[in-house]
């Protein structure tokens, strides 16, 4: 199984949304398997699911709080992003990490609080170009994995985003892609036993239509999680059809 999800952070308002979801469908034709899903910011989750959901596209949210509910202002639980239509959620990306002080113990609770909602969890992952120069790549993984040591045996996505590569046009190269993948692969088989050999786990890092062939070619890399480039409707469909193909 493929998976290509479209991460649009902070950006489009209801009205792009609305247009993106017109033409996108125009150019989308739904595949076994590959699974696409798109996580825009919180004010559009029900306008991607009810204007995608008969296309069969999911919908996840790009965070989420682990307490059930209560005096949190600013935050969503588990249950509300259920409630919004959405089947996943975006854990653990970097900008989460070093923009609001994500930690990993925040995040063996939002991995169990997901699953318990019956939400999929798509836990990023990545070092900083500094740890990667320090040759800590491993062990930074190993540690951001370790979240996982609490999780249920239900479904879970791992995406491995280079911090250096998120929205600077770099992208890491086959090589140093399938070094991590492959890394990865093995933690998640120690960590969850038989589960862990069947873990989708995706790339994302400047991913975009002219790349993503080549990345998916790469041993052990399952699909992609896109950023910039999800936001332009006929990119995101051609990268679905790379997908598919």
């Amino acid at each position: 199984m493929r998976c290509v999800v479209a991460n649009w952070k902070m950006n489009l308002l209801y009205a792009d949304a609305s247009n993106f979801c017109t033409e996108f469908a125009k150019h989308y034709t739904p595949a076994e398997d590959v699974r696409v899903a798109i996580a825009p910011p919180t004010v559009l989750l029900w306008t991607i699911h009810s204007q995608l959901r008969e296309r069969g596209i999911t919908t996840f949210a790009q965070n989420g709080h682990f307490e059930p509910k209560g005096a949190f202002t600013g935050e969503l639980s588990m249950a509300q992003i259920r409630d919004a239509g959405c089947s996943g959620v975006i854990l653990g990306h970097s900008e989460r990490r070093q923009m609001f002080g994500e930690t990993n113990e925040a995040l063996v609770k939002k991995v169990h609080a997901a699953q318990e909602r019956k939400l999929l969890p798509l836990l990023c992952i990545g070092e900083t170009m500094a740890e990667r120069e320090r040759e800590q790549t491993f062990s930074v993984l190993q540690t951001q994995l370790s979240v996982l040591k609490g999780a249920s045996r239900g479904p879970i996505w791992v995406a491995y985003e280079p911090v250096w590569a998120i929205g600077t046009g770099r992208t890491a190269d086959t090589y140093q892609i399938g070094e991590a993948h492959a890394f990865i692969r093995e933690e998640l088989r120690v960590i969850l036993g038989e589960q862990g050999g069947s873990v989708p786990i995706l790339y994302g890092g400047s991913v975009a239509p002219q790349n993503f062939e080549q990345i998916l070619s790469v041993p052990e890399v399952a699909g992609g999680l896109v950023g910039g480039a999800s936001l332009d409707p006929m990119a995101f469909a051609q990268m679905v059809k790379i997908a598919q193909s």
